[in-house]
């Protein structure tokens, strides 16, 4: 398997729609689409999160709230469990989330509050309502997108908060891709049994280069996703940064352990 170079310098190209952002605690990748309904941010390893162990990562943290503009109270995060369970911040609530829910959905139309994930080679997603100024984050590793999470940030956001999933724009973070993303037969088990038809099955788990693997290509199961849910072509926006393939991001699958986090945050504008 290739290896990513470590002594690349600069940020790596990304879509289209996305932007490079200088800031204080290190580069910052912005999606313009989203950027025009509601503030937001993905992070890079050169952000304190990016380098921080398991122990002393609460830290990091406060960079992300102050990226966001809010008081890190005011930073909403979850326990992330690789499940569906969606956690509802409200506008006008007044208490804080003193501990940290478990949950990889995170819905809010709170102007006051920014929602924050965190990955290491996992889907980061973003998702922004242009009707209601309501807003998404959430986190899908392979089992969430067999779990469905695209899907269901959308429906939650519309039980919610009345979003119209026509009037949704969505942006798919850095993660791993295709290319360094092998998996074994029972991911593919897994997406089968909670209904992947054959035509998802056969676009997202590509031919592997060992026997009984594929390489999967969650970019794509994203994206496919929230286009099933209504969300329109147009409003869904591909990073299409590779975290293992870029020093400059950060992959569990590469670095191990010690790996550090991107932060995904995005807060409600209106």
């Amino acid at each position: 398997m290739e290896r990513p170079d470590p002594s690349f310098a600069g940020p790596p190209t990304a879509g289209d729609d996305f932007e490079w952002r200088d800031t204080s605690a290190g580069p910052t990748l912005v999606c313009r689409p989203l950027e025009r309904l509601a503030p937001h941010l993905f992070t890079t390893r050169e952000w304190p999160l990016g380098t921080a162990g398991p122990d002393n990562r609460d830290g990091g943290w406060h960079d992300v709230a102050g990226g966001m503009h809010v008081d890190p109270s005011r930073l909403a995060r979850a326990h992330q469990v690789h499940g569906r369970a969606v956690v509802v911040r409200r506008r006008g609530d007044e208490d804080g989330w003193s501990s940290l829910p478990d949950a990889d959905i995170l819905i809010s139309d709170d102007l006051s509050t920014a929602l924050a994930i965190q990955t290491a080679d996992c889907v980061p997603l973003l998702l922004a309502d242009g009707g209601t100024g309501a807003v998404a984050a959430a986190h899908a590793g392979w089992r969430g997108l067999a779990a469905g999470v695209p899907g269901v940030a959308v429906r939650a956001l519309h039980d919610a908060f009345g979003t119209r999933p026509s009037d949704v724009v969505a942006a798919i973070g850095p993660s791993i891709s295709a290319a360094h993303y092998e998996v074994d037969a029972a991911v593919r088990a897994a997406f089968e049994a909670a209904g992947a038809t054959g035509p998802q099955l056969a676009s997202w788990f590509l031919a592997g280069r060992r026997p009984g693997h594929w390489q999967f290509d969650g970019w794509r199961s994203a994206a496919d996703q929230l286009k099933e849910a209504g969300v329109p072509r147009a409003g869904i926006h591909l990073a299409g940064l590779c975290t293992f393939a870029h020093h400059q991001l950060c992959s569990y699958r590469r670095d191990g352990k010690g790996a550090g986090r991107i932060a995904a945050a995005i807060r409600a504008c209106r």
